[in-house]
């Protein structure tokens, strides 16, 4: 089994790859391969509108970029986890290209990302994160895939880097988000 995390932040090492990292590591620690992106501080496009994908119907974004690759890592892995902090009460524009891009190629091909296992994951200084987390659901949700809850809305709050180790129930509940995520992949592989 695998799960693949992809981080939307600017900063690499900040909050939001803390929390990933946490959940991440409880994922890890039952033996499940795990691997975080960091979708860099460059632009990445949106979808253009093209339908090229929906013409080709050959999994893949006619854009000739870094997005299939991470495509191809979401192909592989059986969890997903995306993380983003707050940007102006919604996800960063990097993660709202991925979610774009990658949405529409899974879903003009027969939903490629049906039934594997999502989570979200955000940072937030103080508010908006509840629209980040439901516009980070909403790609999981509109492809089948299902959705891991933790024993919070998957959130910690900092401003400066390193804050949200302070944040103790946002701590927890990516812990507990972790441990829910293993818990659910290996029902589902018990089934399969």
């Amino acid at each position: 089994m695998k799960v693949i995390a992809f981080n939307g932040s600017a900063r690499e090492h900040g909050n939001t790859s803390i929390l990933l990292k946490t959940a991440l590591e409880r994922i890890e620690a039952a033996s499940i391969e795990t691997r975080l992106i960091w979708l860099g501080n460059k632009p990445l496009g949106g979808c253009m509108a093209c339908y090229k994908c929906l013409k080709n119907r050959d999994g893949k974004c006619a854009q000739e970029d870094i997005i299939n690759h991470y495509l191809e890592q979401m192909m592989e892995a059986d969890g997903i986890i995306l993380g983003s902090p707050t940007y102006f009460a919604d996800v960063s524009c990097n993660m709202k290209a991925l979610i774009e891009r990658c949405g529409m190629v899974s879903r003009v091909n027969g939903d490629m990302l049906k039934r594997k296992v999502g989570a979200a994951v955000v940072a937030a200084r103080r508010a908006g994160a509840y629209h980040a987390f439901s516009s980070l659901n909403s790609f999981f949700l509109i492809g089948q895939m299902i959705v891991v809850g933790s024993s919070y809305w998957n959130l910690g709050k900092g401003k400066d880097p390193g804050d949200v180790r302070e944040d103790a129930e946002g701590m927890k509940t990516m812990k507990d988000l972790g441990d829910n995520m293993v818990y659910l992949l290996k029902k589902i592989g018990d089934e399969g």
